[in-house]
């Protein structure tokens, strides 16, 4: 197989990272705005090609698809419509972090052209949106009538600084967009939106202890209106230690987040990019992270009442110098590239992650790699 990468950050890195341990990949093509991108964990290896590309050069990057198998994509979202357009032209299947839900709608009005072209697509893939969404569907698939689907995840330090016991683990400006988008839930069997950072819960997850979960934009994908009608509950929160909910929501209230500017000693300054460059040296890091996981899905079967639970707690490859969200959420994608490409996913169109990517093989496929997802049921 051959491979390209579109993006050379760390979700990119460690995409093209686990391509490479693959005996049947023949070639991981990396390509970002930088030819030396790349991070540093990534080696080098005769099967990788580092390449210069500008995503909005539509003629160019079509051209790069058209020599691969399968294109993924870890650019920044914006990039992911007209990318997944350009891979159904050159004939190629795709794959992306996604993140935006508007995004998301659009790739699948190209289902009809990407069936034509014989192409796969399965945008929004990552942590969450991605893995969440695979384990929400797999507990609402086993359930005769379903209750309640909770769905959360964190990505946390492993030594929390405060004041905000946290640190960057993806990007500091898409986690001050979560904390300002409000979130789609289903309540009562219909799409509904809820506030950032609201209806904060304390939730025990063993060796971690308490943590606290509120909502925030993007984990949940399409999930609110592919089953809206079949499910009276479902929601995704974040995790995050105690406390850090109220702070950030002091900081939003008081429009420090906002992308409105407003003048200062003669100058116009936008809040948030204020509050981005004292917070990110702050938030930035160079300590080991952790991933932590639950998704539930409650309702009947057979009669029966059960719950459907998966758990997961990863934390950071110190070895390799791989984060623990770079392995679950550029693994992730890596593993949904394999899958097209070994046709082990054959349906030809566009669909989200929770139509088509097994649970079975997906969760194999992980653990494969060290990421235990634990099920039980109660």
């Amino acid at each position: 197989m051959k491979m390209l990468v579109l993006g050379g950050g760390l979700q990119g890195s460690s995409c093209s990272y686990d391509l490479l341990q693959q005996d049947d990949v023949e070639l991981v093509t990396l390509a970002d705005v930088r030819a030396d991108a790349g991070a540093g964990f990534l080696k080098s290896d005769p099967r990788l090609e580092r390449v210069a590309l500008d995503f909005s050069d539509e003629a160019a990057t079509r051209r790069l698809m058209a020599e691969h198998d399968v294109a993924l994509s870890a650019a920044p979202y914006f990039f992911n419509g007209t990318l997944a357009k350009l891979a159904i032209e050159a004939g190629c299947d795709y794959s992306d972090l996604g993140g935006n839900t508007e995004i998301l709608f659009g790739q699948l009005e190209m289902s009809d052209a990407a069936q034509e072209a014989g192409c796969t697509l399965i945008p929004d893939v990552g942590l969450a949106p991605g893995m969440v969404n695979v384990l929400a569907a797999e507990g609402i698939r086993r359930l005769d009538e379903i209750e309640v689907v909770k769905m959360y995840v964190g990505g946390l330090p492993q030594h929390p600084v405060p004041p905000l016991n946290y640190q960057v683990v993806y990007s500091l400006r898409g986690m001050l967009d979560y904390y300002t988008t409000p979130s789609w839930v289903i309540r009562d069997g219909k799409p509904f939106q809820v506030e950032a950072l609201s209806e904060i819960e304390h939730v025990e997850f063993g060796e971690l202890g308490t943590l606290e979960a509120f909502h925030t934009a993007g984990g949940s994908s399409i999930l609110p209106w592919r089953f809206e009608g079949r499910v009276d509950q479902l929601e995704y929160k974040t995790l995050r230690f105690p406390g850090h909910a109220e702070q950030m929501r002091l900081i939003r209230d008081l429009g420090l987040l906002s992308a409105d500017p407003v003048d200062v000693k003669g100058a116009r300054i936008v809040p948030r990019d204020l509050v981005v460059a004292v917070l990110r040296p702050l938030l930035t890091r160079a300590e080991p992270d952790q991933v932590v996981l639950r998704v539930t899905a409650t309702g009947t079967k057979d009669g029966s009442r059960v719950t459907h639970r998966w758990d997961l707690l990863d934390r950071e490859d110190e070895e390799a110098g791989i984060s623990a969200m770079e392995r679950t959420t550029g693994f992730t994608l890596a593993v949904v590239g394999l899958l097209m490409g070994r046709s082990v996913i054959h349906a030809t169109g566009v669909m989200p992650a929770d139509e088509g990517i097994p649970a079975d093989v997906y969760l194999a496929e992980m653990a494969n790699r060290g990421i235990d997802i634990r099920y039980s049921t109660e």
